[in-house]
């Protein structure tokens, strides 16, 4: 199979800046959510969530909604789940009769569900399936092909083999979660493994996995070398993360400083830090707000979309409160009146009051426990 001669990936938002992407997830990446985060600044990628492949399989209208009817102005690219070559190939020419960015191919769902099908990241198991699926995919992409993957599944044995396959194949974007499948979202993050993987392929690599703010996001691209940073749940807690993560790097502002006597300017400069926006709990409430009304479908009971809305406050209320009262109180409100009236007392009592950069130490985004871990869905994802 031959490679391709190298695709261009979309322009960045700010020319020479680190790329950023959101992370697709499931349940949650979909044209709503899209919106809402495009509304506080967008990144430069939006992925989908991923469009299941199998014999019986044609594109969710649903995600294609994310596609068609995306008005955000920022590239989107459409992400595969498989395994059966002609499959994906057959969905791959079926995305591309849409304005894609790109197709993207999941290696690294670590759900228990997923995997034991060989696919997501089960696929990381068998680098010769991965060489073949790889391999014809490229054949059938004539764009842009970008790969997401974990750091192995149990170990990263494979993992230097399967970035050889990355380069072999003239993919075009990695992005690398740097945890391995078994290690779902526990462990800590090896932020090494992704510089590996930078140092390794010949496209640019998106580091994922615990980019938590701006500033972490500056420490892990110093780390690793990475062209850019893909950010899944954080950017739930903080939708302004990716406008944050582009001021960051706009770096210190140099000024001239007035000597004092006839108004006149030194010949020095001075520094100062980088302005980065600073949400308040106000600006939180606006949020949530906002993310209930996009979210909200005809039909739609008021418990289930309460009980959606409940899954993404899980994240936000990491940044509320030290104390994870905000969490407490949020968790067992079971309609709207309540879940706003929650929202109120711990928002708007000390509105200007800043939203913390970080989670709080020890404040854990915890899954519903009344729902199986089965897909890669908010379900399975903790922090």
């Amino acid at each position: 199979m031959s490679v391709p001669p190298a695709a261009q990936l979309p322009p960045g938002l700010r020319p020479g800046q680190p790329l950023t992407a959101l992370a697709p997830m499931q349940d949650v990446t979909d044209l709503p959510f899209m919106r809402v985060i495009a509304h506080y600044g967008a990144p430069d990628y939006f992925f989908t969530e991923f469009f299941r492949v199998h014999a019986q399989s044609r594109p969710e209208k649903h995600i294609l909604r994310s596609i068609t009817e995306n008005q955000t102005g920022r590239p989107v690219f459409a992400q595969l789940i498989g395994e059966h070559v002609p499959d994906m190939v057959r969905t791959v020419k079926d995305l591309l009769q849409y304005p894609v960015a790109g197709i993207d191919l999941n290696m690294g769902c670590p759900a228990p569900k997923i995997y034991k099908k060989n696919v997501g990241g089960g696929l990381l198991r068998d680098p010769a399936k991965v060489d073949e699926l790889i391999g014809h995919l490229r054949d059938a992409v004539p764009g842009v092909f970008t790969v997401k993957m974990r750091i192995g599944f149990d170990s990263t044995e494979n993992f230097e083999h399967i970035l050889g396959l990355i380069n072999k194949h003239g993919v075009n974007l990695l992005s690398v979660h740097g945890r391995t499948v078994k290690e779902m979202y526990r462990s800590e993050v090896h932020y090494d493994s992704i510089g590996i993987a930078a140092r390794t392929v010949r496209c640019p690599v998106l580091a994922n996995g615990n980019v938590t703010s701006a500033a972490k996001a500056g420490a892990v691209l110093a780390e690793t070398g990475a062209a850019g940073v893909m950010i899944g749940r954080h950017a739930i807690r903080n939708p302004w993360i990716f406008r944050q993560v582009r001021e960051y790097f706009e770096g210190p502002v140099s000024r001239r400083a007035a000597d004092g006597t006839q108004g006149e300017s030194k010949d020095v400069r001075e520094t100062a830090p980088p302005q980065v926006f600073q949400p308040t709990l106000a600006d939180v409430r606006e949020y949530i707000d906002r993310l209930y009304r996009e979210t909200h479908q005809p039909g739609l009971p008021e418990k289930v979309h309460v009980a959606k809305m409940k899954k993404y406050l899980n994240f936000v209320g990491q940044s509320v409160d030290a104390g994870s009262l905000f969490l407490h109180d949020m968790r067992r409100a079971m309609t709207e009146a309540e879940l706003f009236a929650v929202c109120d007392r711990h928002l708007l009592a000390e509105p200007s009051r800043h939203f913390a950069p970080e989670p709080y130490p020890g404040v854990i985004a915890r899954p519903n426990c009344e729902t199986p871990l089965q897909t890669c869905s908010l379900d399975t994802v903790t922090a």
